[in-house]
């Protein structure tokens, strides 16, 4: 296999669509260090497993050489993408874009090298702070109203009566125009950007460079098994999780979803993957192993294998051997109700999701199980709460 088909394989393997392959093929043939696009608004980040496989792929052509060029989107910001969204977003602030643009910068470093050789960093604000009126103007003249409208996500508005302000409409003209003046060689995007970045590849041929090729990356579903990774429905792996709390997500999937998390989210090799996959479908200890060596190979890939060793052997004396453990998060709480406790000991739970847990019997006070979120509760000294499988907390009354 040749070196560029071994990089066009590896690619593959987390990826839905390429537009444009066989320019890839012919730039990765050059030896030309490419420039490949990274766009984000600065928007509040909390990047997860599934941003990480756009910035692995990144990551591996980083060690070939080639250049990230981060792009900090802090002029569309101010306009809000519509992407995804049923309602105009809230512009946000001058100092909350800066606020999390380097929140961004942070999170991503976590993947991707930053080396001034193979990382840049540039913002749109460079070139449409300087962009004329008219300039702008012959920019919109080149995309029209059937194009935008052609995206579904517009189309569905329109259908249920709600509005769209005409700077949703340009947003992604400018996006568009970004692959342009950055001189863009690659964009790797989830699937919900595709449009913005074909409207990339538009005004490339438009002004006479050569179109960006377009990779769409593999999307998986949530932990639960459901909709896509998100913080709004708690079921995805945070990238700035701590390597216990990546274990034990993993080893929270369904069954059915240890394969495709092995090939999207670790480096195991493909057969190892289809082994994991076929002992996860059998249940009981075989999914249990598979969900370890998943598990462990997550852990590894950002935190190294001595973690990741730990954290497995942690595991297995926590669950399987029901062993607290040494360390214990301390809450200070008033004599409350069972209800009350948990909820000082697990703020960011809501009162029926702490509702559930009592009722599953999954809540105890050294020891004894509490089924009533009622029942009053009167702390005397130090006292030990576990709540669900993997979690406690050393309860300590006021001094």
């Amino acid at each position: 296999m040749t070196e560029v088909s071994a990089v066009l394989e590896r690619l593959r393997r987390t990826t839905d669509t390429i537009v444009g392959e066989a320019d890839l093929a012919e730039r990765l043939a050059s030896g030309r260090p490419l420039r490949i696009k990274y766009g984000v608004d600065c928007t509040a980040p909390d990047l997860h497993l599934g941003h990480a496989v756009n910035l692995w792929m990144m990551r591996h052509l980083q060690d070939l050489g080639h250049k990230v060029v981060f792009l900090l989107g802090d002029l569309t910001t101010r306009i809000g993408d519509p992407t995804g969204r049923s309602e105009t977003r809230p512009v946000l602030t001058p100092e909350e874009i800066e606020t999390n643009a380097a929140s961004f910068l942070a999170q991503v470093s976590l993947v991707l090298r930053t080396e001034p050789e193979v990382f840049e960093v540039r913002r749109n604000s460079e070139w449409y702070d300087a962009m004329d009126v008219a300039t702008l103007l012959g920019l919109f003249s080149q995309v029209t109203h059937a194009q935008l409208m052609a995206r579904d996500m517009f189309r569905e508005r329109v259908a249920a009566g709600r509005e769209i302000a005409l700077h949703e409409l340009t947003y992604p003209v400018l996006q568009g125009y970004d692959s342009f003046a950055m001189n863009s060689d690659l964009t790797i995007v989830g699937s919900d950007q595709l449009f913005n970045e074909q409207l990339g590849r538009h005004f490339q041929q438009r002004l006479g460079a050569a179109p960006q090729v377009v990779i769409t990356s593999t999307i998986t579903p949530g932990i639960d098994g459901g909709a896509k990774q998100s913080k709004s429905l708690n079921n995805y792996i945070a990238l700035t999780d701590s390597p216990r709390d990546k274990f034990g997500k993993v080893m929270s999937l369904p069954d059915s979803l240890v394969q495709l998390y092995a090939r999207v989210y670790t480096e195991l090799p493909l057969d190892v993957v289809a082994g994991l996959g076929e002992a996860a479908t059998q249940g009981g200890p075989p999914a249990c192993d598979a969900k370890l060596r998943l598990a462990s190979a997550i852990v590894t890939r950002y935190h190294g294998a001595n973690t990741a060793k730990a954290e497995r052997e942690t595991f297995i004396q926590l669950f399987s051997e029901g062993s607290m453990p040494p360390e214990l998060p301390e809450v200070i709480v008033s004599n409350t109700t069972v209800l009350e406790l948990l909820l000082a000991a697990r703020p960011s739970d809501s009162r029926s999701e702490l509702r559930r847990l009592i009722s599953q019997g999954a809540v105890s006070l050294d020891g004894r199980k509490l089924s009533d979120p009622n029942e009053p509760i009167t702390l005397t000294g130090p006292t030990t709460l576990r709540s669900g499988r993997r979690t406690w907390h050393r309860l300590v009354p006021p001094a």
